[in-house]
């Protein structure tokens, strides 16, 4: 671990120095990546600054209570001064331990949220419609920016499916976990004898994808301009607004049609693509690496059920965590905090264990 450290701290030298080189200014984004490296090692080296100030002051305070000489009166003093130094020492530690697992690089991401009725037709609509309120909620309270990018209704004005763009401050380290099958168990508005559904939103978190993540040949494009159908007036039904973009390598199909301009379709289009075809890039390279690490953090399949919303006991219970919380009420206004940091723990400490044990790891294959 120190070895580690010490070389952060000179990375860290190294990085602040050429930020000085007149050279950069006329290179933004080699600034601009610079930049982001060392803000990125800055709360390491500042902890482990912290950690050799403690570990002299300990050293210090050993002196003085090792020499003959010493007053006995301040030797108790020190003796007091020591034992706390040395708890803060065990804490500052594994607080450093925790800031050297390996980083994933989407963590500083914005995001696309996808929300998608699953089983239970009508009511899976409606639920969706209850879970885009409950990360809009959550985004209001965070201070993050929520843009809909595609939208599709059913005909009780539930969600078929919705992909929302949430951009602020590292906004997928937060919502990377809410990815999975989300149960709900309650009485359909539609259900006259009281008899209580089970239904299912599957939701998928991607990072948003820049223009440097994922190039997009146009050679590999078919677009096509179509008239959109729904809602809108005749701006929307009559003029070939709506967008649908066809990547021909892979066959993937995206179609957008919620703005008045056909630009601005295009534009939403190939966002969610990019974003897609990144996933897509990242899950076969987490699918290789857990052929050969089976611990490896982060690769449960999408179609498992994570979480379940029951509405008759008005309880939550995710069941990665085996945590239930009666607050529902409070979960479907936005306040998933507890879950979300819950699971941040755990998958901490999950890389904690596998790191420990995997002395020889490479740091690409831990990162989720």
């Amino acid at each position: 671990m120190y070895r580690k450290l010490e070389n952060t701290e000179e990375k860290f030298r190294k990085l602040t120095a050429s930020l000085s080189d007149p050279a950069l200014a006329s290179n933004p984004q080699k600034l601009k990546k610079i930049s982001k490296e060392r803000a990125e090692l800055e709360p390491i080296v500042k902890k482990y600054e912290a950690f050799k100030k403690i570990q002299k002051e300990i050293k210090d305070l050993r002196e003085i209570l090792d020499d003959p000489q010493t007053d006995p009166e301040l030797k108790d003093l020190a003796g007091q001064e020591l034992e706390e130094l040395e708890q803060k020492e065990e804490k500052v530690e594994e607080e450093l331990k925790v800031l050297l697992l390996p980083a994933d690089p989407n963590d500083a991401k914005d995001v696309l949220l996808e929300i998608r009725a699953g089983a239970g037709g009508d009511e899976a609509s409606l639920f969706a419609q209850d879970l885009f309120r409950m990360y809009s909620r959550l985004a209001e309270n965070k201070g993050w920016k929520i843009e809909v990018l595609s939208t599709s209704q059913s005909p009780i004005k539930g969600i078929k499916e919705i992909i929302v763009n949430i951009r602020g401050d590292r906004v997928y380290s937060r919502l990377k976990f809410e990815s999975g099958v989300h149960r709900v168990q309650r009485v359909p508005q539609t259900e006259a004898s009281g008899r209580i559904h089970t239904s299912t939103v599957t939701v998928a978190v991607l990072p948003e994808a820049d223009e440097v993540d994922i190039a997009l040949d146009p050679k590999d494009l078919r677009i096509e301009a179509f008239g959109a159908s729904g809602p809108g007036g005749q701006n929307v039904n009559r003029n070939y607004t709506a967008i649908r973009v066809t990547h021909e390598p892979s066959g993937m199909v995206v179609s957008c049609q919620d703005e008045k301009s056909q630009h601005r379709n295009k534009e939403k289009a190939l966002r969610i693509l990019r974003s897609r075809l990144l996933d897509i890039a990242q899950s076969e390279q987490q699918a290789q690496i857990s052929q050969n690490r089976k611990s490896q953090v982060g690769t449960g399949k999408r179609s498992e059920k994570i979480r379940t919303y029951n509405f008759p006991q008005s309880r939550v219970t995710d069941h990665r965590l085996g945590l239930t919380l009666h607050q529902l009420e409070n979960v479907l206004n936005g306040d998933i905090d507890e879950f979300i940091d819950a699971l941040m723990i755990k998958h901490q400490s999950d890389l904690m264990t596998q790191v420990s044990g995997s002395p020889d790891l490479d740091q690409a294959e831990v990162t989720q």
